[in-house]
């Protein structure tokens, strides 16, 4: 029996070659962006040279010459554009995280109460959801600022609440720490308490694999952050005290205020946000097969039980990829702050420095950066987090 020998492939040329015409195709593209790219942006200079425009970050360092409704650091008049900058970036991150705590609580309950067995909950719920998101975003901060916070008495006619905080038109006052020296201990105890409920967490957890037995991990984690720094901070002397807001002239003096610019903006973003956050909760339950549920049930276990051991970890899957975008869109709607006043990036940094300093490119560039670098850090932190939920196959 004859055996035929393979015949030698002939070179095979390289346009005939998928992958070397993937490469070649590639190499194309990248040097076509980058021309693309050096004749925008050599276009923009030479028209900016024409203009006489000033470029550069030189006027970082001048003087702003304005005021400053809210700042979380000491800012005043005789400060420079770059402290302007800081600000406003601060403002910005403060709104924001404040936006998204409540957007995912508010959600998180409206999504399972669109679920739930009683009518009154879910229509409620539903109604809700559809009122809500289709009502614009800028509409509804509009509504909070103009109509429900401006209806509010004035500072003399203020709620009161157990005589330290109060609400009314100008904003809202609650009492504000004032830190001394000795404070510190108390920080380091709250590290302590949550490196200690790390191990506690990753304990109990392994324990619940040997033994199947629970432990009430959430209470004896928020016993642990509320209790260990307690301690500490009576035993090292009270290191700090409160002060209260008091009534002193036409309005109030002391303490924390939350303008009325944040409170409308914070409102408007949270409520919005969290209808979608809650469609998105209520589409990751309704994933889990009824069979887990029925399984559950079977087992005895209650309906609460049930939804936090059996549903929630298997619903997070399908929940935290469309949560990831609802913060990257709070985040970035944060920015129609300017539409009422409040001192975020946008209104002090790309409005007032830009009209002051002219500086258009600079400072435009300087703010797509701040709210790129915003996104991505939310996207980074919430993409290790769905990691981390993933349920590991064997």
């Amino acid at each position: 029996m004859t055996k035929h020998k393979k015949k030698p492939q002939a070179n095979v040329a390289f346009y005939n070659n998928p992958e070397k015409r993937a490469i070649i195709y590639q190499i194309l593209a990248l040097a076509g962006i980058f021309i693309f790219t050096y004749f925008v942006l050599n276009n923009m200079f030479i028209n900016i040279e024409k203009r006489g425009i000033n470029t550069g970050f030189d006027f970082l360092g001048s003087e702003a010459g304005f005021g400053i409704i809210q700042s979380l650091i000491e800012y005043d008049e005789s400060n420079s554009h770059g402290r302007v900058f800081l600000v406003g970036l601060l403002n910005t991150v403060l709104v924001s995280a404040i936006s998204i705590f409540f957007a995912t609580l508010i959600g998180l309950l409206v999504g399972i109460g669109r679920l739930s067995k009683n009518w009154m909950i879910s229509k409620l719920s539903m109604v809700y959801v559809e009122t809500f998101r289709n009502i614009p975003i800028l509409l509804q901060i509009l509504f909070w600022y103009n109509v429900v916070l401006a209806s509010l008495p004035s500072p003399r006619q203020s709620f009161s609440y157990f005589d330290t905080i109060f609400f009314n038109n100008r904003g809202l006052y609650i009492p504000s720490p004032v830190l001394e020296s000795g404070f510190i201990s108390v920080v380091i105890a709250f590290v302590l308490a949550i490196v200690g409920v790390f191990y506690l967490s990753r304990w109990s957890k392994k324990r619940h694999d040997e033994t199947g037995e629970e432990f009430p991990l959430i209470t004896t984690s928020i016993a642990i952050l509320i209790l260990a720094p307690t301690i500490v901070f009576f035993v090292s002397g009270m290191p700090a005290t409160l002060d209260y807001p008091a009534l002193k002239g036409f309005n109030f003096r002391g303490g924390w205020t939350m303008i009325p610019e944040l409170l409308a903006l914070a409102f408007a973003l949270s409520i919005y946000t969290a209808t979608y956050i809650a469609e998105a909760v209520r589409a990751g339950i309704e994933a889990v097969p009824k069979g887990q549920k029925e399984a559950a049930a079977s087992l005895g276990l209650k309906d609460s039980v049930i939804l936090k051991k059996v549903v929630l970890p298997q619903a997070l899957r399908v929940i935290i990829p469309p949560v990831i975008n609802q913060y990257l869109n709070l985040t970035k709607n944060s920015s129609l702050a300017t539409a009422i006043g409040y001192p975020e990036l946008v209104t002090i940094f790309a409005g007032t420095s830009l009209n002051q300093v002219g500086q258009a490119i600079e400072i435009i560039l300087m703010t797509m950066a701040v709210y790129l670098t915003l996104s991505i850090i939310i996207s980074m932190v919430m993409n290790y987090f769905n990691e981390k939920m993933k349920i590991k196959e064997r």
